[in-house]
C-alpha cells in the first residue's frame, strides 16, 4: 500500500507555515491529510500555530510592543483570539530575525493570517467538497502540561470541535497526535476518544511499542533516528519501523525537506527511497507533498 503524505503544516515549503493558502496548495498537490499544531488563546480559543509563541512566524512585537514575558518571547496564550486576528504571519525567523529557510516564500508583507482550528476544517471540508478528492486532518495537541498550568486543557475542546466537525469514529479520516505519551493514553482511556491516535517520538524513544499498541495506532519518529550512519559506512535500518509493525502501529516519520536533508542523504528522493522502498514506513510528514507525491508513484512504477 502506498505510504500516506501528511502535508507538514500545509505545503510550507512554499507559503508560510500553517496558513489556509498554504493548506489549499497542499490539498492541490494531493496530500492525503494536512496538519494542524493547535494552541490556545487567552480566551481559550484553540487556533493553528506551531508554537506557543508567535514572534517567529507574526509581526507581534511591532503590533503590541511590551507584551512579551520575562524570557522576552509573545506567548499565544497572553493573546485573545481578536489580537491574533489582527497579526501578519510570515515565513518562520530564528531569534536574530533572521529566514529559517532562506530560499522560501519572501512574505513579510502578504496579508497571512492566524485562524482557528474549527476555521480550518470547515475550510478543509469545501476544499473536499469542490473537488470531490478528500484529504483527511492530523491534529496535533500542542504541550498539554502546559496548556493546563496556564489554565486550559486542549484535548477535551479539541474532541469537541473534531465531534462537531463529523470525526468522532476510528475510520474517519484523522489521526491526534502528540509528544506527551500519557495525554494520549489519556485520549483513549480517560476521553473515550475512538479516533486514531500517535504518539510523537524525538531522539528518546520508548521502549515498548507493544504497550504504545495498547491505546495509539502509530507512532510519529523523528526521521533520522530510523537508521544509523556512522562515518564512512552504509546506512544501516535501526530497527524501530520493524519493531513498531511488530506491534501493530503504524509510522509517520517527520520531516522529509528538500532545503532541509539529514546529513546522511544527498537529496529528498534518496531519503524517500530509502524510508519508503527499504524500511516500508506507512506515511511521511512533508513540507513539499508535490515532491514526496511524484517520488513514491515513481518508486511504484519501478
Amino acid at each position: 500500500m502506498r505510504p500516506v503524505v501528511i502535508a507538514h503544516r500545509g505545503a510550507s515549503g512554499y507559503l508560510p507555515e500553517h496558513t489556509l493558502p498554504a493548506k489549499a496548495l497542499a490539498h492541490a498537490m494531493g496530500a492525503d491529510y494536512l496538519e494542524q499544531d493547535v494552541v490556545a488563546t487567552r480566551d481559550d480559543e484553540l487556533v493553528v500555530l506551531h508554537d506557543i509563541h508567535l514572534d517567529r512566524v507574526t509581526d507581534v512585537a511591532e503590533r503590541f510592543p511590551g507584551r512579551e514575558r520575562d524570557d522576552g518571547r509573545f506567548y499565544v496564550r497572553d493573546f485573545d483570539l481578536a489580537e491574533i486576528r489582527l497579526l501578519r504571519v510570515h515565513e518562520r525567523r530564528d531569534e536574530q530575525g533572521r529566514a529559517v529557510y532562506p530560499k522560501r516564500f519572501a512574505s513579510a508583507d502578504e496579508p497571512f493570517h492566524v485562524h482557528t482550528l474549527a476555521e480550518e476544517i470547515r475550510f478543509i471540508h469545501r476544499l473536499n467538497e469542490t473537488t470531490g478528492r478528500t484529504a483527511g486532518i492530523y491534529p496535533e495537541i500542542k504541550a498539554p502540561a502546559w496548556h493546563r498550568e496556564e489554565g486550559v486543557d486542549i484535548a477535551p475542546g479539541l474532541l469537541e470541535i473534531l465531534d462537531r466537525s463529523g470525526y468522532s469514529r476510528h475510520s474517519d479520516p484523522v489521526y491526534v497526535q502528540c509528544f506527551d505519551v500519557a495525554e494520549v493514553r489519556r485520549l483513549r482511556n480517560e476521553l473515550g476518544t475512538k479516533l486514531k491516535l500517535v504518539v510523537l517520538l524525538g531522539e528518546q524513544l520508548p521502549g515498548d511499542f507493544e504497550d504504545i499498541a495498547r491505546f495509539a495506532d502509530g507512532i510519529g519518529p523523528w526521521v533520522e533516528t530510523l537508521y544509523r550512519h556512522e562515518g564512512n559506512e552504509a546506512r544501516t535500518d535501526s530497527g524501530i519501523v520493524r519493531a513498531a509493525h511488530a506491534a501493530g502501529l503504524a509510522v509517520h516519520p517527520y520531516t522529509f525537506r528538500s532545503d532541509d536533508l539529514p546529513d546522511s542523504f544527498a537529496t529528498l528522493a534518496e531519503l524517500v527511497d530509502f524510508c519508503v522502498a527499504d524500511l516500508r514506513i506507512d506515511g511521511l510528514f512533508t513540507d513539499f507533498p508535490d515532491h514526496v507525491h511524484k517520488l513514491i508513484n515513481n518508486l511504484n512504477k519501478s
